[in-house]
């Protein structure tokens, strides 16, 4: 009875010990394997190591090495199921969690824009022929600036896989460069919405209501053609591990046309730029678009401060 009741008590603490929170099951989990590895490599000596107060109790009845072991790698079992079933729920919750951007249409995650520029361009320095190729330091800034052109490089190629056209894109982003600043100008919010993603929306219009409390209007004209269009960058954004096809473009264009602007206060007087003069803009745009959603188009999903490149 007693022999039986001791067991009882054994198998019952080795069970609870399995019974942890997530916090310390990594843990658990290296203990346990550490001694399952002792039992499947070592002798009786080894084991007693880790155990010692296994083999004797206090009215000094013994246990035997073989019965020690089985309720050992049960213990160990039990833990492991323990972790894999926390692990299950934790990664569940993760795939059920969309970000704050993503919508849900139907039972799949639309994601309408990453809402960032992924890797933002800035120029880089310009640094002398004998420190880039005769210093360490040049030699780790040369990889580096070839790791950036190879990414667009790859981007641009699995861009062109889609249809993607070089000329055919720059016309289309410069009929939306006119576009979009001509929406601006005139404040006409409607129509903006469509030409830009949800995060640039909400900069452009709090741009357009500061500007109105200063000006009742504006004039902006673009003159043709543009002096310079050229890509500075192009990257991908990927949303989905499992399908590779699933990914953002981001172009970034560097536009540099020539404009007319003036600015007029409530009562028509012209009070800033003058329309009859011709100003050379330099720009920054970086254009998105997706590869899975159904009629998606080009949209300006940021801009660059040309005084940072």
């Amino acid at each position: 009875m007693m022999m039986s009741l001791k067991r009882l008590q054994l198998v019952r603490t080795l069970y609870r010990s399995s019974q942890i929170r997530e916090d310390s099951s990594s843990y658990l989990l290296g203990s346990c394997r550490s001694y399952s590895n002792a039992l499947s490599n070592g002798s009786h000596g080894s084991f007693k190591s880790f155990h010692p107060h296994l083999f004797k109790s206090n009215d000094g009845f013994s246990f035997s090495l073989d019965s020690v072991k089985t309720l050992t790698l049960r213990s160990t079992m039990a833990a492991e199921l323990s972790i894999i079933m926390n692990h299950r729920r934790m990664e569940t919750t993760i795939a059920k969690a969309p970000s704050a951007q993503a919508r849900l249409v139907g039972t799949q995650i639309a994601m309408p824009s990453p809402g960032f520029i992924y890797e933002p361009y800035k120029p880089r320095e310009k640094i002398p022929f004998w420190q880039r190729w005769f210093t360490r330091s040049g030699w780790r800034r040369t990889k580096n600036d070839i790791i950036i052109e190879l990414k667009s490089a790859y981007a641009i190629a699995k861009l062109r896989k889609t249809g993607y056209s070089k000329n055919q894109f720059y016309k289309e982003a410069l009929n939306m460069y006119k576009e979009i600043n001509t929406l601006i100008a005139n404040g006409d919010k409607k129509l903006l919405r469509k030409a830009v993603t949800e995060k640039m929306f909400s900069t452009l219009k709090n741009e357009i209501k500061q500007r109105e409390t200063a000006w009742s209007g504006v004039y902006w004209e673009m003159v043709e053609p543009v002096v310079m269009i050229r890509t500075l960058r192009a990257r991908m954004i990927g949303v989905d591990r499992k399908d590779l096809s699933k990914v953002f473009y981001q172009l970034t264009l560097e536009i540099l046309a020539k404009q007319k602007f003036e600015a007029y206060d409530s009562k028509g007087s012209v009070v800033a730029g003058d329309k009859n003069k011709e100003v050379l803009v330099r720009d920054i745009w970086v254009f998105e678009k997706s590869t899975f959603h159904p009629g998606a188009h080009w949209r300006l999903c940021g801009r660059i401060s040309p005084k940072a490149s």
